[in-house]
């Protein structure tokens, strides 16, 4: 399994979580789900006073969490070899429902809704084509600037300057920094991801239809 780099994987701390955690009943599904309960907490702490120190350094905890929960799943069903039959379903969807639930609401913290919902459509889009460039055999396509830690630590980033903002009661200008920040970042690994693709394909040798018939045959035989 093609797995994506992540230097704190190998840190004592989290590998001595992992240990616990697959002694314990809990399954990599569960723990799966369980980054999208984060990811609606810090989504309903950031909806509902996005101006708040406090609430904002709810959802930076809530965005470190929902990662750890990311980190955990894959160790625990490799490393503790609990790998489920339902794994792959429950390693893609709840991420894509979390990177939405928060990423839109960015775009309502500087009241211009279409911006998060855009940045959550470039987020989708970047898994979408690392999904298919898996599919055509190309292996999973991590690369950024704008991959998912890269979005979470931007995002996390700009919760804490406006953290800071609201305590010093300055202008908030972290929030539309770090909206465009993150469209330009997504769009820029949008283009990375779709390249490696289209080059990929221009590499692969092409078969004759001769050859894709008998390739036909032989798997019906």
């Amino acid at each position: 399994m093609h797995r994506r780099p992540i230097r704190s994987r190998d840190t004592r701390a989290v590998r001595g979580i992992a240990r616990i955690l697959a002694l314990r009943s809990i399954t990599p599904n569960q723990i799966s789900a369980l980054s999208v309960v984060f990811a609606l907490i810090g989504t309903v702490l950031f909806g509902a006073s996005p101006h708040s120190p406090a609430a904002l350094v709810g959802v930076i905890v809530a965005i470190q969490l929902r990662l750890l929960c990311n980190l955990l799943d894959g160790m625990i069903a490799i490393e503790g070899d609990k790998a489920e039959s339902s794994g792959r379903f429950f390693n893609e969807v709840p991420d894509r429902l979390a990177d939405v639930l928060l990423l839109v609401p960015l775009g309502y913290a500087v009241d211009q809704d279409y911006l998060g919902w855009l940045i959550a459509c470039l987020a989708l889009s970047t898994a979408y084509l690392r999904a298919f460039g898996a599919s055509l055999g190309f292996g999973e396509d991590f690369r950024g600037p704008g991959a998912k830690p890269h979005r979470m630590a931007m995002l996390t980033a700009t919760c804490a300057a406006a953290a800071l903002e609201s305590i010093w009661r300055a202008p908030f200008w972290s929030f539309w920094l770090g909206a465009v920040a993150l469209i330009l970042l997504t769009s820029l690994t949008l283009v990375r991801r779709s390249q490696h693709i289209v080059r990929s394909l221009r590499e692969k040798p092409r078969r004759s239809s001769f050859q894709v018939t008998s390739a036909f045959i032989r798997e019906k035989e």
